[in-house]
């Protein structure tokens, strides 16, 4: 079957495997030559893609809560939007979350996702309590943290083997509402003051005009937020609206981009704002609509998301931003974020510091862009999220990521490397 992750690109012949049984897939890891481990296709490139990929959703059940420690166990395959759906009702949150909850517990931990209190609660490798892990050779291990198999797995992009279940600690909440404050910056400067000024909320996240130029470049809404104490727990999944067909690509260009982001931005008053907002609209807002990737046409899209050193990234993002809108190729979803410190984990994404996320439609002269964008990101001492990417070069991600060589040699010694390669690990030859 044709098959691609949410980016719509590249789109892959492939053999899937629909893994239900754990005896079953020691004996599909005994016959097959290389696979790669597949959730629920939210990744936005290549790294869950090959010939051969191990269907993981299905492998669904929760196994057991603690109602006093607030510890989830769970098959690695539940979404974490099942999570919610039980535990929002009974007081409990993920304490960490990215900006989709259509991603599986396994994919959380593949990815070591991150949200937007990564300057408080750090990585969702930092809930995670242990979890099983089905090696190449079909021996299944308990992996706890501290272990060179944890440093491993937690942001390893699904090859070290196949996540079957995990212990997950949850977040104590008292409302699903959230209060919001959001500020409407001018310019980049402005932009950096507020970040910080309200680092103190436990959530914070902006987003960014990346084609606006001169004195208005990175102008911004930055949203920061905590959960409120009132007592509302009254979570009920929403219908959702849907887009039916892939736009025409000519859609979205310079222009509409421009018109999008003039009346985003102006539909926020002056200075500061308060708002009451639930957990869907703060955290998921894209998960309101279906298939959205169908917006940027039949030939998908790319995002670029990078993190700089905090000392560096008001400089980094200048010239960035600066790149950007001279290329006309902007994107209205740019998201920044602010980072506290990384974590052991040998191919974790954050570092302190402010990332910036851009979807990019698939077009001539995009990647030539994104490889001017790398030179800069390199330059400061930034980093490419591996799990959004799909054309970073061997050279600049082994530049940015120290710990790749002793990734390499734990692959090596549990032999890992014949068995579980993606489309992204082949061409940077992990």
């Amino acid at each position: 079957m044709e098959l691609y992750s949410w980016g719509m690109y590249p789109k892959v012949k492939t053999k899937v495997y629909n893994f239900k049984d754990v005896d079953k897939l020691k004996k599909h890891l005994e016959d097959i030559k290389e696979t790669i481990p597949y959730g629920n296709g939210r990744s936005y490139g290549d790294s869950a893609l090959n010939d051969d990929i191990i269907y993981c959703k299905n492998y669904n059940y929760f196994l057991n809560f603690n109602e006093v420690t607030g510890v989830l166990h769970l098959q690695a395959g539940v979404l974490l939007s099942e999570i919610l759906e039980v535990f929002v009702p009974k007081g409990w949150f993920l304490k960490v979350t990215p900006g989709t909850k259509l991603i599986t517990v396994g994919g959380a931990i593949a990815s070591d996702v991150h949200g937007k209190n990564h300057h408080v609660e750090g990585c969702f490798s930092e809930c995670v309590e242990e979890f099983t892990l089905m090696l190449a050779d079909g021996a299944v291990q308990t992996v706890k943290k501290e272990e060179e198999l944890f440093f491993a797995t937690c942001g390893g992009m699904g090859l070290t083997g196949v996540i079957l279940d995990a212990k997950i600690q949850l977040k104590r909440i008292n409302s699903k509402n959230i209060s919001q404050t959001t500020i409407k910056t001018k310019n980049l400067k402005e932009t950096f003051v507020a970040f910080e000024e309200y680092k103190h909320l436990d959530y914070s996240v902006a987003w960014i005009d990346c084609l606006a130029t001169g004195d208005e470049k990175g102008k911004c809404l930055l949203m920061a937020g905590e959960f409120m104490d009132d007592g509302d727990l009254n979570f009920k999944k929403k219908k959702n609206l849907s887009i039916p067909f892939n736009f025409p690509s000519f859609s979205l260009n310079k222009l509409s981009v421009k018109a999008f982001n003039w009346l985003y931005y102006n539909k926020a008053p002056n200075g500061v704002s308060q708002a009451i907002v639930d957990i869907n609209t703060f955290f998921y807002p894209l998960d309101a609509i279906n298939h959205w990737n169908r917006i940027y046409g039949k030939n998908g899209f790319t995002q670029y998301q990078f993190i700089l050193p905090k000392e560096d990234s008001y400089e980094g993002l200048e010239k960035i931003l600066s790149k950007i809108s001279q290329s006309g190729k902007g994107s209205f979803l740019a998201v920044l974020k602010l980072y506290g410190k990384a974590n052991k984990n040998y191919l974790s994404f954050p570092i302190e510091g402010y990332s910036l996320a851009l979807d990019f439609k698939i077009e001539s002269g995009l990647f030539e862009l994104l490889d001017e964008l790398d030179t800069i990101v390199s330059q400061y001492n930034g980093k490419i999220y591996l799990t959004k990417d799909v054309r970073v070069s061997k050279e600049n991600f082994e530049n940015s990521y120290p710990f790749i060589e002793r990734f390499r040699t734990l692959r090596e010694k549990y032999n890992m490397t014949n068995k579980f390669q993606s489309l992204q690990s082949k061409r940077l030859k992990i």
